[in-house]
């Protein structure tokens, strides 16, 4: 056996193609093998811009006498996370109720026939960090499995066990809108009261949580639950988890103040973050927010698009790594010297503005920030700042920069496309809408084999099964680009996708949605559930796509469906409803969706002076639909039969069965949205 890796797309696997390690890309060759000489299966799960991945890979992977036991003691697998969800749900559910906590990189220990039975995460190669050595776990597991077969036995049925049972989630009755007040509520005792964001070190974005609180804020105006929100964007978007010289926020913040940022960047982090900045921006009108939703689109066009597909569309590439010149943040940080020398007699404003030292606010280095300068400053310093960062992005451009990931993901591209088109029509960007529209074409014409999706793709190969969440993200984003667009077809192609989930995805018996088809063959339990991870819930999100399809086409099977899957989740509820934010937002659109309604040619003047008039307010309950005069809405539409008032363009704001009188002027129309 030899390491099969250089045969891989993945830059993650290929980034182990040269360890002496045997690995073995994930298949039924390597668990046939392991089959064949009863060996157990080393299963090694992370991603290409994981730091601790990249320390394990240097002290154990590459190190011959460590390769050397594991390729005695057993088959080994390396997966990317990021290819396989599927696989690294299972498996990091399996450490989960082995009462560890998770992560990457994941570390599990299986059978030949793929059955988890221990695990763990990152493992020096020898001990320390109050963890045994790499070399000293391998040859337990190892004699475990050879000596004692009864524990093993033992091990794997607990966890297939409990693996089945968190397949079949808790049934419940609807979920009424209350709950979502008193989640909200009950979240504002959790959030940091100086710095924002949700309990201390580490601290996530958590973006479904915090449009919870937003949501909730609209409905019963509380101001507490607003200014959580403001002041948790705020601290994230002048923190150190931020970018200030190229945008784009990296994953987390390793501390509670959001300094030190954990330096890979995400698409799917950033996609979220842009959609709830422009949220927050309609109704605050924050040049902050309005700066840092700019800048981290343009961070996404400038460096976030992947290679071009066979029809010469180009979809959003994966991320950027943390590490460079293997140094995490390397890339990012400055000294006092560095700063002085490229801005001179400037330097010492932005020093005490972005928190440079000499003695540096990170392990001697100094990671900009304006987190004790949080309010923009008179217009004239800030476009001082500004020219001094493009000074400093320039001289950072000569950097060795950090490794990119460029696969295209289905469902990390359905988020940012989704962004990208909302927040096109907020900002009045016209390209960051043609970039939608191109990576979606991308989605269509590169990542569709045989009618169905695939997962991922690079090198002009599309790969692996696509999951529930491939689906549901790219279902919204088809309807975000009918919204943005007037275009028919991807409405068409939301509703497509929705059949084919309902046919291959659709647990019968419980409802809810599995996260993959039926016919997906090498994984050993079908998981379900609605919690978000590190993208939003899959069942979630659907009841959203589902609600909107419900008041586009007046069908009440969406509606029927999106009630089903709240009912195969509600009584999970009662355990935490925190992971639940994706599913009682979209509930929140099922019951209380606000539709709106214009009558007029789409390009024309007095139209888009309307549309514009719905995208400059916070409304997470629109839905807009843009109506040609004598084009007709669905029979049981509430605006059914409506037509324009004396000839211009007319627009129609229904709740429930009640709409509006006609509005024809921009301003009638916003005074209408804000009376809910």
């Amino acid at each position: 056996m030899r390491n099969n890796l250089d045969r891989e797309t993945s830059p993650y696997l290929l980034q182990h193609r040269d360890n002496p390690v045997h690995w073995q890309p994930w298949g039924e060759a390597a668990l046939a093998t392991a089959r064949r000489d009863n060996k157990p299966i080393l299963l090694s799960v992370g991603y290409a811009a994981c730091h601790w991945c990249h320390v394990m890979a240097h002290e154990s992977f590459q190190d011959a006498a460590i390769a050397g036991l594991m390729n005695d003691l057993f088959v080994n697998i390396k997966v990317d996370r990021e290819e396989r969800p599927d696989l690294d749900t299972i498996y990091q559910t399996a450490l989960a109720l082995l009462g560890q906590q998770g992560g990457w990189p994941l570390t599990m220990f299986l059978t030949p026939e793929g059955a988890p039975f221990w695990g763990g995460t990152y493992f020096p190669a020898t001990p320390r960090y109050g963890r045994p050595g790499f070399a000293d776990v391998l040859q337990k597991i190892a004699e475990i499995y050879r000596q004692e077969p009864e524990r093993i036995i033992g091990n794997v049925k607990a966890l297939q066990d409990a693996l089945a049972d968190l397949a079949r989630p808790q049934r419940g009755d609807p979920i009424p809108l209350d709950v979502n007040l008193r989640a909200a509520e009950q979240l504002l005792g959790e959030i940091d009261p100086v710095h924002g964001g949700v309990g201390s070190a580490p601290k996530f974005p958590q973006v479904p949580i915090f449009e919870l609180m937003w949501r909730a804020w609209k409905r019963n105006g509380n101001a507490q639950l607003r200014d959580a929100v403001v002041l948790t964007l705020t601290r994230m978007s002048q923190g150190g988890i931020y970018d200030h010289l190229g945008g784009g926020f990296a994953r987390y913040s390793v501390d509670a103040e959001w300094l030190v940022p954990h330096f890979e960047k995400m698409l799917y982090d950033n996609a979220q973050l842009i959609e709830l900045l422009t949220l927050v921006w309609q109704e605050t009108r924050a040049s902050l927010f309005a700066e840092r939703v700019r800048e981290t689109v343009g961070w996404v066009l400038r460096e976030m698009r992947a290679g071009a597909g066979n029809g010469g569309h180009r979809g959003f590439a994966s991320s950027l790594d943390a590490d460079s010149e293997h140094e995490e943040g390397k890339f990012y940080v400055w000294s006092a010297a560095e700063i002085d020398a490229a801005l001179g007699a400037g330097a010492d404003r932005f020093k005490s503005i972005y928190d440079v030292t000499a003695a540096g606010n990170w392990e001697g280095h100094n990671i900009l920030n304006r987190s004790a300068h949080a309010e923009l400053a008179d217009a004239t310093t800030e476009a001082e700042l500004a020219a001094a960062r493009s000074k400093l992005l320039a001289l950072r451009g000569g950097r060795v920069r950090p490794g990119w990931d460029d696969k295209v993901l289905a469902d990390w591209n359905g988020l940012m496309i989704a962004a990208l088109a909302n927040a096109s029509q907020s900002f009045g960007e016209p390209a960051w809408l043609a970039a939608a529209i191109d990576a979606f074409a991308f989605v269509i014409g590169d990542l569709v084999v045989d009618g169905r999706l695939r997962h991922g793709w690079r090198a002009g190969q599309a790969k692996h099964p696509a999951t529930l969440d491939d689906y549901a993200h790219l279902s919204r984003a088809a309807l975000a680009l009918y919204e943005a667009t007037v275009d028919a077809g991807y409405l068409r192609q939301a509703m497509a996708w929705i059949e084919l989930l309902d046919r291959h995805y659709w647990d019968a018996a419980n409802g809810g949605y599995f996260f993959v088809a039926d016919d997906t063959d090498d994984v050993i339990v079908r998981t379900k559930n609605a919690a978000d991870n590190a993208v939003p819930s899959g069942n979630g999100a659907l009841v959203g796509v589902l609600a909107r399809l419900y008041y586009l086409t007046g069908e009440e099977r969406y509606r029927a469906r999106a009630d089903a899957i709240i009912a195969a989740f509600s009584g999970e509820l009662q355990r935490s409803f925190f992971s639940l934010a994706t599913l009682l937002n979209s509930n929140e659109l099922l019951q209380t969706g606000q539709q709106v309604v214009i009558i007029g040619a789409p390009a024309a003047a007095d139209t888009r002076a309307l549309v514009a008039a719905v995208h400059g307010r916070s409304l997470p309950n629109r839905i807009l639909s843009i109506i040609a005069p004598g084009e007709r809405l669905p029979a049981n539409h509430p605006a059914a039969g409506k037509t324009q008032a004396n000839g211009v363009a007319t627009a129609y704001v229904c709740r429930g069965a009640t709409c509006s009188l006609p509005i024809t002027a921009a301003a009638g129309l916003g005074q209408a949205l804000a009376l809910g």
